[in-house]
């Protein structure tokens, strides 16, 4: 392990020149997905599979995510989530600040602690905040929200380039790699006088707001110069669908699932990026 430039902050640097990394987060609980996911990354080729945290969260059986990736070999970070079971906390520490947020946050959050193994609890607690990878001749920095915050959240059109070249120079890197928000986006920046690029990574546990069922992961290849590409996956949404409804989850988060419509976290989105959406 080694301190990231901000505020104590654990990251765990990988001994290795990759080729191509899978990059992938907020599993939210959808382990259909991320069976999915991790047998497509691999398909492609993928030398590293990576998480970028949020584990838990709006879908069903939460006991299920942590042993398919350890059987996997796949390495996390932790994000929001993950530090709230680990440390026992009351909430998801999301990051939310409205009421209607933080309402449906509360139910998903205490169905997944109550359904969340002890021995669950202490692995999340021993994952680093963030990550390095060497990714051809480039240098990606992982984190969950931002460098400086793991639930910071990082809109595409919120976020200026003055602070994502600054993230990228503190951190000395190439690419910036984040998740939290649930929407992917990426941009080409200039840091420290080189090329260099931020990119949100997507998430896997629940649709884009876009009306479509599938989800997102991104692939950062380094074998000629730096390529990230954007993989939808498809899985059976509605099979979680009736398995959340089993649980008895919010029809809220069942009715997201079935329709790719986002009906709840939606006071924290941006009006831009609310406009996409149906609600």
């Amino acid at each position: 392990m080694v301190r990231a430039p901000y505020g104590g902050t654990t990251t765990a640097s990988f001994d290795h020149v990759y080729h191509r990394v899978a990059l992938f987060g907020g599993i939210y609980n959808n382990y259909w997905a991320l069976e999915a996911v991790i047998a497509d990354a691999v398909s492609r080729g993928a030398d590293l599979l990576l998480c970028l945290g949020d584990m838990g969260g709006f879908g069903p059986h939460p006991e299920r995510i942590i042993p398919l990736l350890q059987r996997a070999g796949v390495p996390s970070i932790a994000g929001n989530y993950d530090q709230s079971l680990a440390q026992g906390l009351e909430d998801c520490g999301c990051g939310y600040t409205d009421p209607a947020d933080n309402y449906y946050a509360q139910i998903s959050y205490a169905h997944t602690f109550s359904n969340t193994p002890v021995e669950h609890r202490a692995w999340l607690g021993s994952l680093p905040q963030q990550a390095r990878v060497q990714v051809g001749e480039h240098l990606v920095h992982c984190c969950h929200g931002s460098p400086r915050r793991t639930n910071e959240f990082l809109w595409e059109t919120a976020t200026s380039d003055a602070l994502l070249e600054r993230f990228l120079d503190d951190c000395d890197a190439d690419v910036l790699a984040f998740t939290h928000t649930g929407i992917k986006w990426q941009r080409r920046l200039r840091a420290d006088g080189r090329e260099a690029l931020a990119v949100n990574i997507g998430v896997i546990g629940r649709p884009e707001n876009d009306g479509t069922t599938g989800v997102w992961y991104t692939m950062i290849d380094g074998n000629d110069g730096l390529d990230v590409q954007f993989i939808g996956i498809e899985y059976d949404h509605e099979l979680l669908a009736a398995e959340m409804v089993a649980e008895r989850l919010p029809k809220e988060f069942v009715q997201t699932t079935l329709t790719g419509w986002w009906t709840t976290c939606l006071e924290i989105l941006p009006s831009k990026e609310r406009l996409r959406g149906r609600y």
